[in-house]
């Protein structure tokens, strides 16, 4: 049995990952800045014209979403007290998000590179974890359990949104997803 050894930091000055779909048209541009002690990722999903926003923590865990659509304002703004308790910005509580600590949006694959980069599976293991998932479209957000796999440092399995099925993903040294097979295919790697 493999412990699993720690991904390489992301470099402070910035990082920036740009992925098309399986068939080359482009999907996704991801903008990592290192501010006030914790990571901005900054989410362009191109056929979408949408923008997803995530603070992070140092040790990459969730502490705001935003989604921008069509306006300057956020269309959507969530805060996550990282033990599972979900809130609008303006305050009022998002119940059915109870126990999720990570997101997953269909159009990118670096949000599942965020829960890879912290779930502490060995060589072999599976776990299953509430995430919010999010319908840019729509605003949507449900509650589901996906189960991730490692199967290897640089080879995971888990629920892929835009296949609609499980996918395994290759990920590069510092954790982040570099192709989804048949759904993302990382253009800068």
């Amino acid at each position: 049995m493999s412990v699993r050894p720690p991904y390489l930091p992301v470099p402070v000055d910035g990082h920036t990952v740009t992925w098309d779909d399986w068939d080359g048209s482009p999907a996704c541009r991801t903008d990592m800045r290192w501010e006030n002690e914790g990571w901005t990722a900054q989410i362009d999903l191109i056929p979408d014209r949408a923008t997803v926003v995530l603070r992070l923590s140092a040790r990459w865990a969730l502490q705001q979403m935003l989604l921008f659509r069509d306006m300057d304002e956020p269309d959507l703004w969530l805060v996550t007290d990282g033990h599972g308790g979900w809130g609008e910005m303006n305050g009022a509580r998002v119940d059915e998000l109870e126990g999720c600590t990570d997101i997953d949006v269909a159009g990118t694959p670096f949000t599942n590179s965020i829960i890879i980069r912290r779930l502490p599976l060995e060589d072999g293991f599976s776990g299953a974890i509430p995430v919010a998932v999010f319908d840019v479209e729509t605003l949507a957000v449900e509650r589901w359990n996906v189960v991730y796999t490692r199967h290897d440092r640089h080879t995971w399995e888990y629920d892929s949104l835009r296949a609609g099925r499980r996918s395994f993903a290759g990920v590069d040294d510092h954790g982040i997803v570099i192709d989804e097979e048949g759904v993302f295919r990382r253009v800068d790697a």
